[in-house]
């Protein structure tokens, strides 16, 4: 592989995201596309606030690297973004009320009780890939964030459409979330570039990105398999009222 042009090179992430990102998932097309039964979009949404919980874990974890002031105090926004600025605030609490909307005791979903095996150890292993890895493939697998803005827009007017047990309020987490979205990727794609000075280092950023498609795939892999036609709801794991 050789250097590629920075034209070349986004074109090359985003190719990553036309190939891999979750808006390509079975579980997805289907929950956009009102197919899904009410016990599925439940679980979504139960084992997704795993995964909304943990990224202000890891936005820390990534900040407690960075020399740079300035991206820093950028970064630092991704954590007021999902924990807010007082209690009652921010996208966690917002995904929150989403699942309360659906049935569910805030204090079970903020224990995890009933989240899928499989979505524990996806979320565990971005938060651990983010700690562990070289810190040019930690910020680069925060660039789905490319892709996240459409399909966003796409998620929430397909289940307005087709699910009358979800409204504008309960989905109001994704009210600001393209607008964030954009503004964070600003400066994760500006470190990525400025960084990315050998064919190895361009490299190391593509597999960092399909690593965060993989944890965001398997993450509805698992939701299919126990939800899905198959139906093998895992020990412990929640169970619909009705299937």
């Amino acid at each position: 592989m050789s250097l590629l042009s920075p034209e070349a090179f986004l074109e090359a992430l985003r190719e990553v995201g036309a190939r891999r990102y979750h808006d390509r998932h079975p579980f997805h097309q289907r929950l956009h596309s009102g197919l899904c039964s009410r016990g599925e979009v439940q679980a979504w949404a139960l084992n997704r606030y795993a995964y909304q919980a943990a990224i202000p874990r890891k936005d820390a974890t990534l900040i407690a690297r960075l020399e740079d002031p300035a991206l820093r105090r950028a970064w630092r926004q991704r954590l007021i973004d999902h924990d807010g600025g007082a209690d009652g605030e921010g996208g966690i609490e917002r995904w929150l009320r989403l699942c309360e909307s659906l049935g569910f005791e805030r204090r079970d979903v903020i224990a995890f009780k009933g989240v899928l095996p499989a979505t524990r150890f996806a979320v565990d292993a971005y938060v651990n890939f983010v700690r562990e890895r070289p810190l040019l493939e930690a910020v680069a697998s925060s660039l789905t964030e490319l892709f996240s803005p459409q399909v966003i827009k796409t998620r929430v007017s397909g289940m307005l459409a087709h699910y009358d047990f979800v409204s504008s309020e309960s989905l109001s987490y994704f009210t600001a979330r393209p607008e964030q979205a954009s503004r964070d990727v600003e400066s994760a794609l500006a470190y990525v570039m400025a960084n990315s000075r050998t064919p190895a280092d361009q490299g190391a950023v593509i597999a960092a990105l399909e690593f965060k498609c993989d944890v965001l795939w398997a993450m509805l892999d698992a939701l299919d398999h126990a939800y899905g036609e198959a139906g093998h709801v895992p020990p412990g794991a929640f169970e619909p009222a009705a299937r």
